[in-house]
């Protein structure tokens, strides 16, 4: 029996043989769920659900509808004892992955191949998987204000009104993929020195 993290690095190895130049992200919240893994290529996100052989179905429902809203191809990746009952509990476009130990090593083996997710994909909400200097990058590439004193949301929209899906798509997945957990803490810094100081507001006590 394999245990989630016994599958993720022989997982992780087998997405990246399989499918080239990606990035895997872990963890990343996605409405009122959390999506176990995140796998960028330079045109789509895929989201990954991950059920080993301890986990249950209990939670799958609610997650399936925030990973079909967040994804634009979405994944199962299961021990053998789901191998079976699998597809009884998600879309017919998710793909599936089978991992079995042999020998002591996980084993995997694409089951069903993933489709492109025909339900609308908000991009809004890929956006939210940014932060605000990788937004404020999309905008420059696109000559737009800079909005520094805005707020993420706002720049957000923004980018939404200005830029064509297609093209937007790629300008996120190629934010995520060049993403420097090195740097991004000294960008975040330098970004929010930036941003203009706004007065602190005197409270008026009360006279007695």
């Amino acid at each position: 029996m394999l245990k989630d993290k016994e599958i993720r690095e022989p997982l992780f190895e087998y997405l990246e043989e399989m499918f080239g130049k990606v990035r895997i992200i872990e963890e990343k919240t996605m409405g009122k769920s959390r999506a176990d893994v995140v796998m960028v290529a330079e045109d789509a996100l895929v989201g990954i659900e991950i059920k080993s052989d301890a986990d249950t179905y209990e939670r799958l429902e609610r997650q399936v509808k925030d990973y079909n809203s967040f994804f634009d191809y979405n994944i199962a990746a299961v021990g053998t004892s789901h191998a079976v009952h699998i597809a009884e509990h998600i879309p017919s476009w998710w793909g599936i992955i089978t991992v079995e130990e042999i020998d002591g090593k996980a084993d995997l083996y694409y089951y069903r191949k993933m489709q492109r997710n025909p339900k609308p994909v908000d991009l809004k909400k890929q956006l939210s998987f940014l932060w605000r200097p990788e937004l404020a990058h999309i905008q420059e590439l696109n000559g737009m204000a800079k909005y520094k004193e805005k707020s993420k949301r706002f720049a957000a929209e923004k980018i939404l009104e200005k830029i064509e899906p297609e093209l937007l798509k790629k300008q996120i997945c190629s934010e995520l993929l060049e993403r420097d957990y090195n740097e991004i803490a000294e960008k975040i810094a330098a970004y929010r020195a930036l941003q203009p100081v706004r007065p602190v507001r005197k409270r008026r006590g009360r006279r007695r």
